[in-house]
């Protein structure tokens, strides 16, 4: 194979008062032409540092304090501003983890594909390539796509519209950064697999950067691990995934949720919450365009026992996010029975709503935008009981309990939200939710955007505070993995409905729908079984 990359013994600093001195240290490591190496760590690691390093992104504050990148035979660390920007998508070209927002809002997307090709100098082939681009990445209608802004377009068709503009120029190089990390399984399977046809049939190299060695099982050829800004092993993705010998590699391997259901004791019949009827519609166009109304949740009954989780899976737009929202009244349902201990909350004024608030609480998907960032941790953890009648002095040694139970210090009290990691902001959201003493937790995607090991912490903190409070929880999340490591029942939505419900073993074992076929064959990293479960089995 023809060398196309080579790090050698990179090292960049990190800013005066960091955690380290170095951002990465010492890294080398090299990619071939018709490769896929995946670079593998958590966040932190310096993965992403290193990429843009090649591609050279690297911010100010953070300079190259030694080593060498040769990029087709040709130093790129001396290279000029210009020199760079002229090798920068004819040559080598990146996919962005957040394509909301490495797109840009106010341009059509075929306008934004044609720019890249316009820079250089193939502003003339613009017309004729911008469609032919979209149907290479399996954009249904790409004269319709060509013609949308981003807001309109679904996260998985936002990635693949990065992947276009990537490939407009037929790159040598690809670097792909976490590119779908935070996507359905669905979608997450049909962009590995057009990254995998891409690369085979262009002979590109792809640099993919991941955290979930899920991903790699599906995708990599070669696996180059990242700790702490230093590649701790490297190997084939056989030698790495089958038999790795760094300790670290082998956590993050562990952590990685397994996907295999066991039997779980049967929960005793006492409802605790109960959905009947519930219909939620939402009407979208109007102005310039056809009304229609979008049924978000109908069909989708359910009953929750006490001291059980309940998981609901299903893709983006799916409703599960509404049907929960329609629960704590953050959404207003139009019809149905949303019954609580017996009781329909969904009749009930503002006003009469207010007693249940204590007793139903929520953990949000997203950590960075549930706290304030103008509130300490510890008035954020204690509003919600002094709201209600607790003494402030009682509500804060109740909060010092929590900031323990979820395995934070309690100097966190006196700490703003951005002095935390994403997984301990998330355990803050949880600490919030528990302090109303709630019956009823719902959980919306609380995982979805961590890293694989901060995942299974969080994972793994639930489950325990389950078992030790009684708490019943409604879990929503998009990942079946997850859901089969702390579910007992299993709840399938597509387009509103439930379209099948049943006992998580028996759901993962024995699918009756094609749709929870579907995700379940999605999932990636299916056909590999991580060391430690091969020697249990």
């Amino acid at each position: 194979m023809t060398r196309l990359l080579t790090v050698e013994n990179l090292t960049v600093g990190l800013p005066a008062g960091a955690d380290r001195p170095h951002a990465v240290e010492d890294v080398s490591l090299h990619l071939d032409a018709g490769e896929i190496l995946c670079v593998v760590g958590e966040s932190g690691s310096g993965k992403s540092i290193t990429a843009n390093t090649v591609m050279g992104l690297l911010p100010k504050g953070l300079p190259v304090k030694g080593g060498a990148i040769t990029f087709e035979g040709e130093p790129l660390l001396g290279l000029s501003a210009e020199a760079m920007r002229s090798r920068r998508g004819r040559r080598m070209a990146m996919v962005f983890q957040e394509p909301m927002t490495a797109l840009n809002p106010l341009m059509k997307v075929g306008d934004q594909i044609a720019e890249a090709l316009a820079v250089h100098g193939k502003g003339a082939e613009a017309k004729a390539r911008v469609p032919e681009l979209l149907a290479a990445v399996n954009l249904p209608d790409p004269a319709a796509i060509a013609r949308m802004h981003p807001f309109r377009l679904s996260g998985g068709q936002r990635q693949r519209v990065m992947i276009a503009m990537a490939l407009a120029l037929e790159p040598a190089l690809l670097i792909a950064d976490e590119p779908t990390t935070a996507l359905d399984v669905t979608t997450q399977a049909q962009i590995l697999r057009l990254i995998r046809e891409i690369q085979q049939r262009r002979g590109m190299g792809v640099m993919f950067i991941t955290h979930d060695f899920g991903v790699v099982a599906e995708i990599a050829d070669r696996v180059a691990v990242m700790q702490r800004g230093r590649i701790v092993e490297q190997g084939t993705a056989s030698e790495v995934l089958n038999a790795p010998r760094h300790p670290y590699t082998r956590t993050l391997i562990s952590a990685v949720p397994h996907g295999r259901a066991s039997d779980r004791a049967a929960i005793g019949p006492e409802p605790v919450l109960a959905m009947k009827g519930v219909t939620k519609t939402y009407q979208r166009g109007g102005w310039f365009g056809a009304r229609a109304v979008v049924k978000a949740v109908h069909d989708a009954d359910f009953t929750l026992n006490k001291g059980e989780t309940l998981g609901l899976v299903g893709e983006s737009g799916s409703g599960k996010s509404t049907l929960a929202r329609c629960v704590v009244r953050l959404v207003e349902p139009e019809q149905g029975e949303i019954l609580f201990h017996g009781a329909n909350l969904r009749p009930l004024s503002r006003q009469g709503w207010l007693p249940y608030r204590k007793r139903i609480q929520m953990v949000f998907q997203d950590p960075y935008a549930s706290l304030n960032p103008r509130r300490k941790v510890g008035d954020a953890i204690t509003e919600g009981p002094v709201t209600h009648g607790v003494s402030p002095a009682e509500a804060r040694q109740r909060a010092l309990e929590l900031l323990r139970l979820v395995k934070l210090d309690p100097s966190a009290m006196d700490r703003y939200p951005h002095e935390f990691s994403g997984g301990q902001r998330q355990r803050i959201g949880l600490a919030r939710a528990l302090a109303m003493q709630p019956e009823l937790l719902i959980a919306d995607e609380p995982v979805s955007a961590l890293d694989v090991s901060v995942q299974a912490q969080v994972l793994d903190l639930l489950a325990e505070i389950r078992q030790r409070l009684g708490l019943t929880m409604l879990f929503i999340t998009h990942d079946l993995r997850v859901a089969a490591q702390i579910c007992d029942r299993i709840a399938v939505m597509q387009r509103g409905a439930i379209v099948e419900l049943g006992p998580t073993a028996e759901v993962f074992g024995a699918p009756k729908h094609p749709y929870t076929r579907s995700l379940l064959d999605s999932i990636p990293g299916r056909g590999w079984t991580p060391p430690e479960l091969a020697e249990i089995s």
